[in-house]
């Protein structure tokens, strides 16, 4: 086969770049000398986090469809039509073999200009309810890979394949017991823990449940790990300064996921699908709060998916500020239903997602 050339596009959070990643290691363990061309969104966080990993990334000017009618819908257009122009020379130069699009703003044109030019495509649509790009996307490309049953309701059935969401490979390394990620952690082997996270961006309404139940963590003899996401952690630090409980552990952001979901018993967590797809792969008992500002209510769709089947505990966001640390800390202390959430989350797990995605990729390029 001749060196093969991959365009990525998407991006905006941590839930759309992290699935981009997974498949772009697997095309370049299959083939070394892989030409991969990521494209996202000038100013969000791909910018940073593609090349981090070693990868060649270039930005569009896009941005998201806004709520309102005024002005910023004309700066909507204006940059539309400029990144449609320069996701057009970005595929005429670069001349991919495949284009791949992960959801977010950057996959619109970039999916656009390849399959005018009749490039094969592919879209991996990680959420239960698929977004706009996404379903306008899907009468242009050639396949689409979903994450959960029932896409027909989106997308041509023909079109569809259930592989499943891509996870970061380093989350499925074999950690050995307790010990190990604890220490990471700074924490004993025994101790019971619960790890906070809001999404890669934070979440406001659950760092704020944090701050309000100080007391209440002070006093549960359970460790918490938090990550407040960059954007809250300054405010987060300065509102604890001089009443920090000492089992109260602040991060801005968990490089090591892989020794986060080992050294805890619960996790706490917004229902992104990336995340959640983490969460059956990895087995770790969840509560899931979905995010009310998300569009199309993706989140609330993908939590109550979990919550049927016993797979994860759910609570609205708006619930939280009485509900969250009472739950947590009496589902900590139980044994018994952390293992029916860890045995039915584990169930709903495709833990191969990533291989079976970069196979229909391959696919096309043949």
């Amino acid at each position: 086969m001749k060196r093969i050339k991959v365009i990525i596009s998407g991006g905006g959070t941590g839930g759309h770049i992290y699935p981009a990643l997974a498949i772009a290691n697997e095309i370049k363990d299959r083939f070394h000398d892989a030409e991969i061309l990521f494209v996202g969104a000038l100013g969000k966080m791909e910018m940073q986090k593609v090349p981090a990993a070693g990868f060649r990334i270039v930005g569009l000017p896009v941005a998201g469809f806004p709520r309102k009618p005024g002005l910023k819908m004309v700066d909507f257009f204006i940059r539309l039509v400029n990144s449609v122009m320069k996701a057009r020379k970005i595929v005429n130069d670069f001349k991919p073999d495949v284009a791949i699009g992960v959801g977010g703003f950057a996959s619109g044109p970039v999916l656009y200009a390849a399959t005018r030019k009749g490039i094969p495509a592919l879209i991996q649509e990680q959420n239960s309810y698929a977004g706009i790009t996404n379903k306008l996307l899907g009468k242009r490309v050639s396949k689409i890979c979903v994450a959960y049953e029932k896409m027909e309701r989106f997308f041509p059935a023909e079109k569809i394949v259930l592989t499943g969401n891509p996870v970061r490979k380093g989350l499925l390394a074999d950690i050995a017991g307790m010990e190990e990620p604890r220490a990471f952690f700074g924490l004993k082997p025994d101790d019971k823990v619960i790890l906070i996270i809001g999404g890669s961006l934070g979440a406001r309404s659950v760092n704020d449940a944090v701050i309000n139940n100080l007391e209440a963590i002070r006093n549960s003899g359970v460790q918490v790990i938090w990550q407040t996401g960059a954007y809250y952690f300054e405010e987060m630090e300065e509102r604890t300064s001089g009443n920090k409980p000492d089992n109260l552990h602040i991060h801005r952001f968990i490089n090591r996921m892989d020794m986060a979901y080992a050294a805890c018993n619960l996790v706490i967590s917004r229902a992104g699908a990336g995340t959640i797809s983490e969460l059956c792969v990895v087995g770790k008992p969840s509560i899931l709060i979905p995010s009310p500002n998300v569009a199309e209510g993706h989140q609330a769709k993908n939590a109550l998916a979990l919550a049927e089947q016993e797979a994860s505990v759910l609570i609205e966001d708006g619930e939280i500020g009485e509900k969250l640390f009472p739950e947590a800390f009496a589902l900590v202390n139980n044994p018994e239903r952390l293992l029916v959430l860890a045995k039915n989350c584990k169930k709903l797990a495709r833990a191969n997602a990533t291989e079976d995605i970069v196979n229909e990729v391959v696919r096309l390029i043949e």
